[in-house]
Order: structure tokens, then sequence, then C-alpha cells
């Protein structure tokens, strides 16, 4: 399979490789997908630093270079992550974009089926490189199966994002939370026990709370029942 590092000698051909890759699989795909994808490339193409596997653009210049409102830009980011497209690398804070990085390993996975659309000479080619042409096992404790995102609502998008960035930890202690209702910007969970609860509360409060703010900055409050 292709390298996940497109750096070094034969570095501009696998970045081509990868981008053909992305855009054959999105032209196999409906509308919505598509238009993702495209988004995805366009940010690539103008500012994905490969040497330093590196994209840290503020969310006002990516809705100018999508025409999009920032609100889409932070929907459409969080959705890139939960697809394991982008990875997390540095959190944003005050006067700092967050740093991503590219999650090729995942876009390889979930693009290989329309190799063969491109040609048998693509195939050949995605097929050498460093790594086997085995899938590549993403890093969890077992196989744990991305949420549904259909519903639209903060907590299914929040779930996902938490999904990509920890699929063990989502297992164990998110998956299980269910959304009861929202009242301005209090969201609140139900938990399977007390326990639960309180370990999530405890430990993980933090971390669902900005899960749910990259997806809509007027949530406030996670607040975990029983």
């Amino acid at each position: 399979m292709l390298s996940t590092k497109p750096v070094g000698r034969g570095a501009s051909a696998r970045k081509y490789d990868l981008l053909t890759a992305l855009g054959a699989f999105a032209l196999a795909q409906g509308k919505y997908d598509q238009r993702r994808a495209l988004r995805l490339i366009t940010l690539i193409t103008a500012r994905y630093n490969w040497a330093r596997d590196e994209l840290a653009v503020g969310q006002r210049e990516i809705a100018r270079l999508w025409s999009v409102d920032e609100r889409t830009v932070k929907r459409e980011m969080a959705l890139l992550r939960a697809k394991g497209w982008l990875v997390v690398k540095r959190q944003g804070a005050r006067g700092r974009v967050t740093q991503y990085g590219l999650g090729i390993d995942r876009i390889l996975i979930d693009s290989e089926p329309n190799w063969a659309c491109v040609g048998s000479d693509f195939e050949v080619r995605m097929g050498q490189g460093d790594m086997p042409p085995a899938v590549v096992p993403l890093p969890v404790r077992g196989t744990v199966a991305a949420p549904d995102v259909s519903a639209g609502t903060e907590w299914a998008l929040a779930r996902a994002v938490l999904h990509a960035e920890d699929a063990g930890t989502y297992a164990s202690w998110i998956a299980a939370l269910e959304r009861v209702d929202r009242a301005g910007g209090r969201l609140t969970l139900r938990a399977p026990s007390r326990f639960h609860a309180a370990y999530v509360q405890t430990h993980l409060e933090r971390r669902v709370l900005a899960a749910c703010q990259d997806i809509d900055a007027e949530v406030a409050e996670v607040r975990i029942a029983t």
C-alpha cells in the first residue's frame, strides 16, 4: 500500500496518488460525500504542508476557500475528523488555530475499493511501498463500530468525533450515553448506571464538552443523568 509519509524520493507521485484515490472515491459517492471530499482535496492542495504533515488554517479562511459560512466549516471539519481523514495534532486555543494531520491510513482504506476505477497500473502502484497490502488495523481494543451520524444532532456528531479520537474510550464509556434533551446551552445525556455517570462526569466531562462545542459552540454544559 502507498506509504503513509509522502515525503522524500518519489514523494510528488505519492501525493498525486493520494489525491487521485480521494477523487476516485468521491466520484463513486452521492453528492454530499462528493462535496465533502472535494472540500478536503481543495484544502489539502491549497494549505497542507506535506513535509510536516500539518494543516493549520483558521475557520474563517477555510470558510472563504469553500464559499460557506463558519458554522458549515465547523460541521464539515468535525465530520472529516469523525471519518478519520483528519487527525487533531494540537488543539486550538486563544490566538492559535487547531493543527491537523492527514489520516492517510484511513483515506487509503476507505478509497481502496475504487482504485480499480483508475486502472490496473494504479492498483499495482498503490500496492507498493513501505506498508503491506493488508488493511491497516485501527488502534483500538477489539472492533468498535463508528456511530451513526444520520440523526444530525449535536450529540450524534460529537459521538463521531469522540470515536475518531479514541475508539477504546468511546466503546467503554461514550457509546452507552444517550441524548435526553437540550435546554439552551445545557445538553443532558443519560448513562446506564450511577457509576457510569459518575465516571464520565469525573474523568471525561471536559473531553465530552469540548467535542460538543466543536459541533455547536452554544453548548455550555453537559449534564450526565441516570
